[in-house]
C-alpha cells in the first residue's frame, strides 16, 4: 500500500540529503525507502535519507540510511543540517543544540543572522586512531602513511575514524580516475572490517586541503563532513598541514579546526534547504 511521506530536501556543501521528521511517526522498511528516494530519476534524489527523530540522551537524534539503503552512523554535513532544520522548523529555540547519532552524542553551534541559519559548528569529538575501533586490520597502533595494494597499485593509507571508517590516500594531483577509479577498489578492500570512505587528497598549503572522496554506500559525493575532518587530522599527523585548514570539496568549502586543546574536531560549514513536498512511496 502506498503512502505519503512529508519530506525536505538539504544539502551541505552538495552532500544531499532527504530528510523526514520521525519525531512521531518512523516509516517502515527504512532500507527499501532509502533506495527508493534516492534515485535521481525515479525519486526524490539524494546521497540517502535522514530522520529525525526524539531521543532520551540528547535534544534530538539522527538516523541515517545511504542511497544503497545501507545504514550510517555518522555524517557532518547531515548534522549541520539537522540543525538547520530543528530550528528553522521550530522544534527548538537553542542555539546549542545535542544530537543523538550511532556514533555517539554530538553537539551543534547555530550561527544565525537574523534568525536565518547559515553556518552550524560542529564538535565532532574525538579522531581515533586504533585499529580495532576504525576498524581496520592492521597489526600496530596506528596506521598511518601503510602501503596498501589494490588492483595491482600501491597505495599509502591513513586510516581514522570520525564515527565511520575513513582511509585517506594523499595525492599529489588530483584525477578523476583516482576517485572513480580507485575509489571502489579500496572501499571495499579487504582491510576494512565494513568498507570505508575513501578521502583523496592534494595539499594545497599547510592551511589548505583539496579533497574528493568516495562514500561507503553513496558512490561519489559532492562533500563528506566526516572525511573533510579525517583528512585535516591525517593531514596534520603526517605533518602536510596545520591543525587548523580549509577543505576544499567539490561542492564548496568546510573549516576544520583539529584542537590542541581538547583534542576534539570542529567542524563548521553552510547548511541549506533546497526544496519540500510530499513523496508517494512506490512500493
Amino acid at each position: 500500500m502506498m503512502g505519503e511521506i512529508r519530506f525536505t530536501k538539504m544539502h551541505g556543501i552538495g552532500n544531499d540529503y532527504i530528510y523526514l521528521d520521525c519525531i512521531n511517526h518512523t516509516p517502515e522498511r527504512l532500507s527499501d525507502l532509502a533506495i527508493e528516494m534516492s534515485d535521481r530519476h525515479t525519486g526524490v534524489g539524494g546521497d540517502g535519507i535522514i530522520l529525525i527523530c526524539s531521543s532520551s540522551v540528547a535534544d534530538f537524534k539522527m538516523l541515517i540510511f545511504n542511497a544503497d539503503g545501507s545504514e550510517a552512523k555518522m555524517c557532518g554535513n547531515a548534522s549541520r543540517c539537522v540543525a538547520k532544520y530543528v530550528f528553522d522548523k521550530g522544534l527548538t529555540d537553542k542555539k546549542d543544540i545535542s544530537l543523538e547519532t550511532l556514533s555517539g552524542i554530538k553537539y551543534l553551534h547555530i550561527h544565525d543572522h537574523e534568525g536565518n541559519v547559515d553556518l552550524v559548528t560542529v564538535d565532532m569529538g574525538e579522531p581515533k586512531f586504533a585499529p580495532a575501533l576504525i576498524p581496520v586490520s592492521f597489526d600496530g597502533e596506528r596506521m598511518i602513511n601503510q602501503e596498501v595494494v589494490a588492483d595491482g597499485k600501491k597505495f599509502e593509507i591513513t586510516a581514522v575514524s570520525m564515527g565511520n571508517p575513513h582511509g585517506v590516500v594523499f595525492v599529489d594531483k588530483l584525477a578523476e580516475s583516482d576517485v572513480l577509479g580507485d575509489g571502489p577498489q579500496l572501499e571495499c578492500h579487504s582491510i576494512w572490517h565494513d568498507r570505508a570512505n575513501i578521502e583523496f587528497a592534494e595539499v594545497i598549503s599547510p592551511a589548505e586541503i583539496k579533497m574528493r572522496v568516495w562514500e561507503r554506500g553513496s558512490g561519489e559525493t559532492m562533500a563528506c563532513g566526516t572525511g573533510a575532518c579525517a583528512t585535516a587530522v591525517a593531514g596534520a599527523v603526517t605533518g602536510r598541514t596545520s591543525r587548523h585548514v580549509t577543505v576544499h570539496l567539490r561542492g564548496g568549502d568546510l573549516d576544520i579546526l583539529w584542537s590542541p586543546d581538547d583534542g576534539h574536531v570542529y567542524m563548521t560549514g553552510p547548511a541549506e534547504t533546497v526544496f519540500e513536498g510530499v513523496y508517494r512511496r512506490k512500493h
